[in-house]
C-alpha cells in the first residue's frame, strides 16, 4: 500500500483534526498517485519510524505550476496559507532547497476512510 507521509511537528493536528485535505508535492506525481487509490496517512521524520494516523482515497490529483494553486488547494493543504508564494517559502524548508512559483506541483486531494 502507498503512504502519504507528513512531519509531525508541521502536520499532525491538522491531519488529526481534518483540516488537512490536501497535500502539495513538488513535480508530477500522476505516476505515483491516482485518484482511487487507498493510501495510509502517516507521520513521521525522513528515515524514522512513521506512525499510521489513518487510511484514505485520493479523491482528485491535479498536476500545475506552483504560481497556478487555487485558495481551495492552498487552504485544502494549509488553512493559514493566503498565497503560491506562501506555500513556496514551505517548500523551501521542506525540501531543502529554493522553490520557484513556475515549478510543477501535484495537489493530491485525500478523504479520511471511516474505520
Amino acid at each position: 500500500m502507498k503512504a502519504l507521509n507528513f512531519y509531525p511537528t508541521v502536520y499532525q493536528a491538522h491531519l488529526l483534526a481534518s483540516q488537512k485535505r490536501c497535500t502539495v508535492r513538488l513535480g508530477d506525481k500522476r505516476d505515483k498517485y491516482r485518484e482511487g487509490d487507498i493510501v495510509w496517512v502517516t507521520y513521521g521524520s525522513r528515515f524514522a519510524p512513521r506512525q499510521k494516523l489513518f487510511a484514505a482515497v485520493i479523491d482528485r490529483v491535479t498536476v500545475k505550476r506552483l504560481e497556478e494553486l487555487t485558495e481551495e488547494e492552498l487552504r485544502a493543504e494549509d488553512p493559514d496559507l493566503r498565497s503560491p508564494r506562501d506555500l513556496a517559502r514551505f517548500l523551501e524548508r521542506i525540501y531543502e532547497r529554493p522553490v520557484d512559483l513556475a515549478e510543477t506541483v501535484t495537489a493530491v486531494f485525500f478523504s479520511r476512510i471511516a474505520e
